[in-house]
């Protein structure tokens, strides 16, 4: 009977070592446990040698509830106080049947076989409880395993949008680099050349980001149907939680990279070279075919729309030596401004407004007057000094690049030594008068 708690005593100091062995701790209790185990044996053997079956239930139940105790107390064996209780049934057992052997040894002798399975029950008690531990411990494992896979694709997701993210911020830095070679470029023909180069490499950076931002989705997309599945329900929640933002968080990248991308077409559109020489150009008629060619194009967009085209041409208008591609794409760029703050207008009052747009020449003072002037939505007095800056627009994301009337000046002021000038009241109306000299 007192075998039992020996080999318990002895088991269990070899199964601690065994687990401190590669660990911090191995130095400071290797030494110990040592000893231990060898004390164990030794009061076996002396107890076998020495004492009668009477005493020797008392010295191994002791010894085991001793060496329980002192680990009970120490902070680094607290990961197996669930094991240590296990042993507590067999000190039980094993002093309880020395106590009934010594007080009334005729009753032990009747019963002795149940004392004894008692004994070796609680000793396979600790041993049904050590396996259930380590399988518990093996399923924590492969959770904890598991946990730290999931932590690193999420990191390793994280630090791919980060590295986008950083990508297309570089990207808008050399866009906005540019704006200031733009402003500084003397030649239309030269300015179209520089920038439909830099929308070309800029386009390359931009794709990587915007397909790299669908891929990664649909990588959390799997994410959510392979590893997290695995997860226990508390950790699953906080995942998941991860995921949706990370999924947000590549929604509004790829929003802003189809922006950018948007901006860089616009871009290459603007930049279309023109023969750069002036010709002697009909400017009424010029300006007739972009206002039917703006107007339709708004109509393609919404069938809808409606507006009222009012044209004052000075018949004694003369021909003019102009680029016609530039004033056309200055024209252009006034004519859809000018239908799309008509529109808006309109959708907000929704009721007897009539959208109009007005385009008027004169020959004033040695110069060519033209007035181009819709009755939409104006322009508020604290952006009007900004609106003919490079990449300012007032209309939503997706809307306008910025580029239009920035060009418009350009063109204008340096391409034909004019001049443009804006009235405009807020709510009621906006007018851009052009001034080319004859």
């Amino acid at each position: 009977m007192y075998f039992f708690p020996f080999l318990a005593a002895y088991l269990l100091i070899r199964r601690i070592q065994k687990a401190f062995k590669n660990t911090p701790l191995y130095p400071k209790w290797n030494r110990l446990l040592s000893a231990s185990g060898l004390a164990v044996l030794a009061l076996f053997i002396v107890s076998g040698l020495y004492f009668n079956h009477k005493v020797n239930g008392f010295i191994a139940g002791f010894t085991l509830l001793g060496i329980l105790f002192y680990a009970n107390k120490e902070d680094d064996l607290k990961m197996y106080k669930p094991l240590l209780k296990a042993h507590f049934p067999l000190v039980v057992a094993v002093l309880l049947s020395s106590v009934v052997l010594i007080i009334a040894p005729d009753f032990y002798s009747q019963w002795d076989n149940y004392f004894g399975f008692a004994v070796f029950g609680s000793f396979i008690w600790i041993y049904a409880r050590w396996a259930n531990t380590k399988k518990q411990q093996q399923e924590l494992k492969i959770v904890a395993d598991q946990k730290d896979e999931l932590e690193i694709m999420v990191t390793e997701r994280t630090a791919e949008i980060n590295r986008q993210k950083e990508e297309l911020q570089d990207t808008i830095k050399e866009l906005r680099a540019t704006q200031v070679q733009l402003i500084q470029q003397e030649k239309l023909a030269s300015l179209g050349e520089l920038t439909a180069g830099i929308a070309h490499e800029i386009q390359n950076p931009l794709n990587f980001v915007n397909n790299f931002s669908e891929v990664s989705t649909e990588l959390l997309d799997e994410l959510k149907t392979g590893p997290l599945e695995k997860l226990p329900e508390a950790e699953k929640e906080y995942a998941t939680e991860i995921i949706q933002d990370l999924t947000v968080n590549l929604e509004k990248i790829t929003h802003h990279g189809k922006r950018a991308d948007s901006i860089v077409k616009a871009m290459l559109q603007h930049s279309r070279t023109s023969t750069g020489q002036k010709e002697p150009t009909d400017i009424n008629a010029l300006a007739d075919e972009y206002l039917r060619l703006s107007y339709h194009g708004c109509r393609a967009k919404d069938k809808s729309f409606n507006a009222q085209l009012v044209t004052n041409f000075d018949p004694t208008t003369p021909i003019l030596k102009v680029v016609p591609q530039d004033i056309g794409r200055v024209f252009l760029n006034l004519f859809n401004n000018a239908f799309y703050s008509v529109s808006e207008k309109k959708k907000e009052l929704n009721g007897s407004y009539e959208p109009a747009v007005e385009v008027s020449t004169i020959l004033l003072n040695g110069s060519l007057e033209i007035r181009v002037k819709d009755n939409g939505t104006g322009i508020p007095e604290h952006i009007r000094d900004k609106i003919m800056q490079p990449f300012f627009t007032t209309k939503p994301t997706g809307a306008g690049t910025g580029l239009g009337l920035s060009l418009s000046y350009d063109i204008i002021v340096k391409g034909h030594e004019g001049k443009i000038d804006i009235k405009s009241n807020e709510g009621e109306f906006t007018e851009f008068i052009i001034c080319i000299p004859v």
